[in-house]
């Protein structure tokens, strides 16, 4: 049998000192390591290590008791008691006595979630440490010292060191708040009906929103969604497309004065972005010097209604998007065709190949197999192309009582939901919508280079 044969894969990094094995396996002191954290380092000589590990937990234990059960307590119901007016007897005057704030009790809610999560972690970390003191004791081995243990973390865990604060900040800045944005789609935190102190769990009742097509913000959503699809595979196309021949012919070896004309494109870059954007947005207005021009030389009667008219802008924000984008594809692929074998092309030639050939068979696949993942990269990256949009259009046209306008992409509207139109839980859904939206689109691209690299023979 072929299953009998298999054998059970193990990792690479497995180890005996597991939480299972400390509760099976290890002794008294270990096991009730389980309730009195740091029990066991202590009894092995590793007193400051223990102490360490029962002061986490007598701050998680106070922490609880003072806050964190009042914080858990709150997250069913986000509150209920709202601002009361009190007239004060001694003073004669009218108090505000504040209620309560359901946004501040989101937040602490999930921070209190985070902070059980990492006791937890430390409380697995104080079972093994505590087996495996225990087992390097039973087989006569040295116990690392407090000492020993600070030294190996710039010796041995170097790696968890540097590790260390890189994993703070994005547990604080990009887990934390993602966290907390989350559960707000599935409330009704928004200036509608006066939500914005006071808000309730309203389970998926904003998904039905957003996702259904018999309301207004489900058609607007379906329809912004499509114009981002077509806008990603739009810009990023025609960006490597173009920047992939451009490259090419400038790396000729017929091509004279490559510097030059790579200084030419690169210029762009080294002005900022949005300064290049604000520009390009003025130079395109119906009164800009685009239309002016024109006028002047006789080639249009009226103003090319650029930011007015959905075909106009569409094609102008992907065109603008192409002038900013092409000079970095070309860079990065002037590297990559530097690097290719000459030898690749001298062979294909004696063999007979012609210039399609030679493209198609050694150059392309080539240039795929190093440029896949900043395709991926830059695909995402135009899914989520706020300056582009914003700058330029800032969504425009936008019909009259629409959310949305006729070139906003999902992020756009996203900020304007929150921003401008204050609300938040419909905010909070189209950026887990987005998501889901970016996960897909970069596993199915990522998928296809990696057939395309495969089919061409670059393993």
């Amino acid at each position: 049998m072929i299953g009998a044969n298999k054998k059970k894969k193990t990792s690479e990094f497995a180890t005996p000192y597991t939480v299972k094995n400390a509760l099976t396996k290890g002794g008294v002191t270990v096991k009730l390591s389980a309730l009195i954290m740091g029990l066991g380092n202590i009894a092995h000589k590793q007193v400051i290590k223990g102490l360490i590990f029962l002061a986490m937990e007598i701050a998680y234990i106070v922490f609880m008791v003072t806050n964190g059960v009042y914080c858990l307590s709150m997250l069913p119901s986000l509150g209920w008691r709202e601002q009361e007016e009190v007239f004060n007897e001694q003073k004669q005057i009218y108090e505000y006595v504040d209620g309560d704030h359901s946004v501040l009790i989101l937040l602490y809610g999930v921070a209190t979630i985070l902070i059980t999560a990492a006791f937890i972690y430390m409380w697995t970390e104080n079972l093994k440490s505590a087996y495996k003191a225990e087992c390097l004791a039973k087989a006569g081995k040295e116990i690392n010292s407090f000492g020993a243990d600070v030294k190996d973390l710039f010796d041995k865990n170097l790696h968890k060191t540097l590790m260390f604060l890189p994993l703070m900040g994005i547990l604080i800045f990009t887990i934390l708040p993602l966290l907390f944005m989350i559960p707000m789609a599935f409330t009704n935190y928004s200036v509608k009906g006066d939500h914005l102190v006071l808000f309730d769990w309203t389970g998926f009742s904003a998904f039905k929103q957003v996702l259904g097509l018999g309301g207004t913000l489900g058609k607007t959503f379906w329809r912004v969604l499509g114009w981002t699809i077509c806008w990603a595979v739009f810009a990023t196309f025609l960006c490597n497309f173009l920047g992939l021949i451009l490259a090419i012919v400038i790396n000729r070896k017929e091509t004279h004065c490559k510097a030059f004309w790579r200084t030419c494109f690169v210029v762009s870059i080294a002005v900022p972005q949005f300064v290049s954007l604000l520009v390009m947005r003025q130079l395109f207005q119906q009164q800009g010097a685009i239309n002016n021009l024109l006028l002047e030389w006789g080639w249009i009667d009226s103003p090319l209604p650029f930011w007015t008219n959905t075909m106009w802008a569409r094609v102008s924000v992907i065109l603008i998007n192409c002038w900013v984008g092409i000079p970095y594809t070309m860079l990065q692929v002037t590297g990559v065709l530097q690097n290719v074998p000459s030898e690749l092309y001298e062979a294909a030639k004696i063999d007979g190949a012609n210039a399609a050939q030679i493209f198609f068979k050694i150059t392309l696949p080539y240039i795929m197999f190093v440029m896949g993942p900043y395709i991926i990269t830059q695909f995402t990256g135009n899914i989520n192309n706020f300056n582009v949009i914003y700058l330029l259009s800032a969504g425009k046209p936008t019909p009259v009582g629409q959310t949305a306008g006729k070139t906003d992409l999902l992020v756009t509207w996203l900020y304007k939901l929150t921003i401008d139109n204050q609300e938040y839980n419909i905010g909070a859904v189209i950026g887990i919508l987005t998501f889901v939206v970016l996960s897909i689109v970069a596993l199915v691209t990522y998928r296809n280079t990696k057939s395309y690299k495969d089919e061409e023979g670059f393993m």
